[in-house]
């Protein structure tokens, strides 16, 4: 049995059993230190430092406790915090007199052209220039919808100036992958070695969950699987030259959106929302964790916006200016709002995104407005 699982156990009366007694008659060993250190969290996160990927030894000898720590951050408060935290938590620990904590950190590069930036320090794939994730607070507000309309407006201002097949879009909803429907693609990957082939269409290389698990398959995973799933879809798929990969991530701020900043240098974030408070509040707080893991916010793209009905007239059915203010309050740029466009939701049902299906709608030429932008924004 694992040292700490008995963390949750409670004395017969009801109370709660102190961490110190749980350990009180365990010997301290290397592996104890390392399941002691996951009760210390990342400062801001509710996510702790071990599955973060940021402990890079531990040992203990003659009563003494060494770690050390990999971090990359430009916030220096942030080695001092995670300093007191961790001596804190092993000086608790029954049989340790010394402590010693050697942190590694490497300064961040915050504008968005040097990018590479993150907790984990990941390492960015051969042949990637830039990548960016695209990503929400909350579900529901159109944002597969819009990274693949997003990727196919990249795709085709890049073939005109003469680079065909240099965009890529990475789908990280495991649990509820779209992706392939909308880009109207179906089948597997081809493997070449250890590697995996992504599938491509309208000019984008794509790579989701779908493509790997059956439709009336339910992906029931934790954590770590998750973590794994997408250091793969990262590190073992041949994505070739890109000037632009697009991340689809799921909604929140959980251990994909962790994940991923751990294992790509992400040269920015776009944020999705729709104009009610109800999305934009939360779409902040997801602002708010890039912000705090050094991945520069490139823009907000605000989905729905209105809707425009037979006679021309302009229907605000989710309110308006929630975009705008979300931006000012992140000190980022609305990027651009998109209409509410029944023939938007119809190309994703049948694999022809609005921007292939009838390029020179309205909503398609917003969507390479916005990808016209994002490219001077990376200067690619």
């Amino acid at each position: 049995m694992p040292v700490f699982v008995l963390l949750a156990a409670t004395y017969s009366q009801g109370q709660t059993v102190p961490f110190s007694k749980q350990f009180s008659h365990r010997i301290v060993t290397t592996d104890s230190l390392k399941e002691a250190l996951k009760q210390v969290k990342y400062p801001g996160f509710s996510r702790d430092i071990v599955s973060f990927g940021l402990l890079r030894s531990a040992a203990f000898v003659d009563g003494t406790a060494k770690v050390a720590l990999a971090i990359t951050t430009s916030d220096p408060t942030v080695p001092a915090t995670l300093k007191a935290d961790v001596e804190q938590c092993l000086r608790a620990l029954p049989g340790v007199k010394e402590v010693i904590i050697e942190i590694a950190v490497s300064a961040a590069k915050a504008p968005p052209q040097a990018g590479q930036a993150n907790v984990g320090g990941g390492k960015t794939p051969s042949g990637l220039k830039h990548s960016v994730a695209i990503a929400s607070g909350k579900g529901g507000v159109g944002k597969s919808t819009f990274a693949v309309n997003l990727a196919c407006a990249l795709a085709q201002i890049l073939e005109k100036q003469g680079r065909p097949g240099r965009v890529g879009l990475m789908d990280c909803d495991i649990y509820g992958p779209s992706v392939p429907l909308m880009m109207g693609l179906t089948g597997r990957p081809e493997i070449d070695g250890d590697s995996l082939i992504p599938l491509v269409r309208h000019g984008v290389k794509v790579m989701s969950m779908g493509f790997l698990v059956d439709d009336n398959t339910p992906v029931v995973w934790r954590g770590p699987m998750i973590m794994k799933t997408i250091q793969q879809f990262v590190q073992n798929v041949k994505w070739g030259e890109l000037d632009v990969l697009l991340v689809d991530l799921p909604p929140g701020t959980g251990d994909a959106q962790l994940s991923l900043v751990q294992t790509l240098p992400l040269d920015g974030a776009i944020l999705v929302t729709t104009p009610q408070a109800a999305a934009t509040n939360v779409a902040r707080k997801g602002g708010l964790m890039f912000q705090k893991v050094n991945v520069p916010l490139l823009g907000v793209a605000e989905n729905m916006s209105w809707f425009e009905d037979s006679a021309g007239r302009k229907q605000l059915l989710f309110g308006e200016g929630g975009g705008a203010l979300i931006a000012e309050s992140l000190g980022t740029v609305l990027l651009g709002q998109v209409p509410l466009y029944p023939e938007i939701r119809a190309g994703g049902d049948c694999g022809l995104p609005l921007v292939v299906n009838s390029p020179e709608s309205k909503p398609a030429l917003i969507f390479r407005d916005i990808a016209d932008t994002l490219l001077k924004r990376l200067k690619v």
